[in-house]
């Protein structure tokens, strides 16, 4: 919060800028002021609340620079601004005109920040209503103060267009469709005109607001019954490109609740020669957008494009998935109180492994895509040596996803005796099991290790072969639904197993052409290393320490056993040594000793005595 004061302190300079007052009369830039004060304070990150802090500072900034308080801290006093006001050189000032400003954008974002609340708490939006009709008096307040002859022409014109703005929005909210078309084009009308009428900069910012409110005036053309207004609403979401932000969010919302509309005439859907019923409204929106989503990434400009709507389309399916599950637990609870016993796969059962089906199917196309665009950037040449580019083990990962995907399809509850499903199952396998080997050929051809390359190009065509025979035997391919109540064409990118599969033909042909590439490689590779002298390619297992005069090309030397010394080393003959044996002690006359040996002599009484009291021990 300190923060922002700060910012704020230094932003204001900026706006004072923006506000001065024109040689013409009173002139304010609306649309710019709105536009820079929410995207630096909290709506570049959707934080409403922020923004509202903000507006309530700055109009008690302004009220306290003019003199224009409403009362004291005891006593509050009404005081509003009057054209007539404007007319007097007191009230010149165009900030008189900001306060106003400043108290609609107040009100609109309390009306925003309920908005997001209002999704886990419904009754806030009989809040957020009352903010928003508050928001649209102030606007009115404010195009009436314009009215004034002192105020110039362009200030006059952008406070209708944002007037105009706050009443469509009211009435959008209470979904009063044709009197917020009226508004909304009445709005994207004045700031059309103001964008041919003035310099590129400012006609950007009003081109940007006229795109921020287009999705509006489709989404209420569909409602008042305009069929083509979901397929524009679906092209201006390609047409947002790989960004995210308020406008996208915006767009996916109203395509949702366009979707929510349309689901409740769908009852059921046919896939794998079964119908089974759509009770879940979840479901029904999400098997009903299916079409919608592939078209559009079919028709999406870049990869970025592609690969977010890609991760649109499996966030929608694993929360619809997880919606199924949870309907799926509340069904074994009642067959368990039941008793039922039935080998047949239920309807709800059926349905979760068709979802489960079009989310992995969905990761194999998408890391398919990926796999193409990786392809063609290994094909290019590296221009920059620091810059990691791209590597064929970076391949390899995108199809290991790509078979646990398709493992898992060949498990679907429901589909066990679908035998043709399993072979179609285990076809595309073997298509990118080939694509595969050929990306880890390609990492062992980088490393110089041919032979194994050239034994995984074998494999590679093998695989290849194998599919080319398997696919003449098949001519159905994993079907997309048909939905009964609405009479949708099955999907002609399905209808035909070689059109979902990438070509083996080329792959065949480039095989072919690496594995002479390769042969060409190993010739020079092996010219291209040099020739030792003959003497010293001798073999002499001699150890180093009895040749050390003679040098040899010996590789044994710096690898695991070198051959140093001679271990164990071999015996040598060595002296005995002599061994004494004692012969003439027997035959010795040793000399007589006793003279030598020490005589015991006799103590009488007084020792015997002493003895027996042990005084002579």
């Amino acid at each position: 919060m300190a923060s922002d004061k700060q910012n704020e302190g230094k932003i204001l300079p900026m706006d004072e800028n923006k506000e001065n007052t024109t040689e013409d009369g009173i002139g304010l830039e609306i649309l710019q002021i709105i536009k820079d004060s929410q995207q630096q304070h909290g709506l570049r990150h959707g934080d409403y609340q922020r923004y509202r802090g903000y507006c309530s500072r700055r109009l008690r900034r302004l009220r306290k620079t003019l003199g224009f308080k409403c009362g004291n801290r005891h006593k509050f006093t009404g005081k509003k601004m009057t054209v007539d006001m404007l007319s007097d050189n007191r009230y010149s000032d165009n900030r008189y005109l900001l306060l106003v400003l400043m108290e609609a954008e107040r009100a609109w974002s309390y009306a925003m920040q309920l908005k997001q609340e209002a999704n886990t708490e419904p009754r806030k939006r009989f809040h957020l209503l009352s903010r928003l009709r508050k928001a649209a008096k102030h606007g009115e307040r404010l195009e009436k103060l314009c009215e004034s002859p002192r105020v110039d022409a362009k200030t006059k014109l952008e406070a209708q267009a944002y007037t105009s703005y706050l009443s469509g929005m009211v009435r959008f909210e209470l979904q009063e469709w044709k009197a917020a078309t009226e508004a909304f084009n009445k709005c994207k009308t004045i700031y059309e005109k103001l964008a041919s009428a003035f310099t590129e900069e400012l006609a950007v910012l009003y081109h940007q607001r006229v795109e921020e409110i287009s999705p509006n005036i489709r989404y209420c053309a569909y409602n008042i019954g305009d069929q083509n207004a979901m397929n524009e609403l679906m092209q201006m979401r390609l047409s947002a490109g790989g960004g995210g932000g308020m406008m996208a969010e915006k767009l996916e919302a109203l395509i949702t609740q366009t979707r929510a509309k349309q689901a409740a005439t769908m009852s059921e859907v046919e896939w794998r020669g079964r119908t089974v019923p759509v009770k879940i409204d979840k479901a029904r929106i999400f098997l009903l957008g299916l079409g919608d989503n592939e078209a559009a990434i079919a028709q999406a400009a870049n990869e970025e494009t592609k690969e977010r709507l890609y991760e649109t389309l499996l966030a929608e399916c694993r929360d619809t998935i997880h919606a199924v599950r949870e309907e799926l637990k509340t069904e074994a609870k009642q067959r368990e109180r039941s008793d039922e016993a039935s080998g047949k796969v239920s309807n709800l059962q059926f349905l979760h492994s068709y979802l489960t089906y079009i989310k992995l199917w969905t990761v194999v196309k998408r890391n398919e895509s990926m796999a193409h665009v990786l392809q063609a950037k290994l094909k290019e040449p590296q221009t920059d040596e620091n810059k990691r580019g791209p590597r064929p083990q970076d391949l390899i990962r995108l199809y290991d996803i790509i078979l646990q995907s398709l493992a898992e399809l060949s498990t679907l509850q429901g589909l066990e005796e679908d035998h043709t499903f399993q072979k179609e199952v285990a076809l595309k396998m073997l298509v990118y099991k080939a694509y595969r080997c050929f990306f880890i050929a390609q990492s062992y051809v980088l490393v110089k290790k041919w032979s194994e390359a050239l034994v995984l190009y074998e494999r590679v065509l093998k695989y290849a072969k194998e599919v080319q025979s398997k696919a003449k035997s098949l001519n159905n391919s994993l079907k997309l639904p048909v939905y009964a109540n609405q009479g949708l064409k099955k999907s002609s990118n399905h209808d035909n197993i070689h059109k979902d599969l990438p070509d083996v033909q080329e792959l065949i042909t480039e095989v072919n052409a690496e594995k002479y590439s390769l042969q060409a490689a190993a010739i020079l590779d092996t010219e291209d290393a040099p020739e030792a002298p003959s003497q010293q390619k001798v073999k002499d297992n001699t150890p180093l320490c009895e040749r050390l005069e003679t040098f040899h090309l010996d590789p044994t030397l710096v690898g695991k056993q070198p051959n140093l010394v001679q271990f164990p080393p071999d015996f040598q003959p060595i002296p005995c040594k002599p061994l004494f044996f004692d012969l003439a002690l027997n035959h010795v006359a040793f000399p007589s000793l006793d003279d030598k040996v020490e005589q015991k002599g006799k103590g009488g009484l007084t020792g015997y005595i002493k003895g027996i009291f042990g005084f002579g021990s």
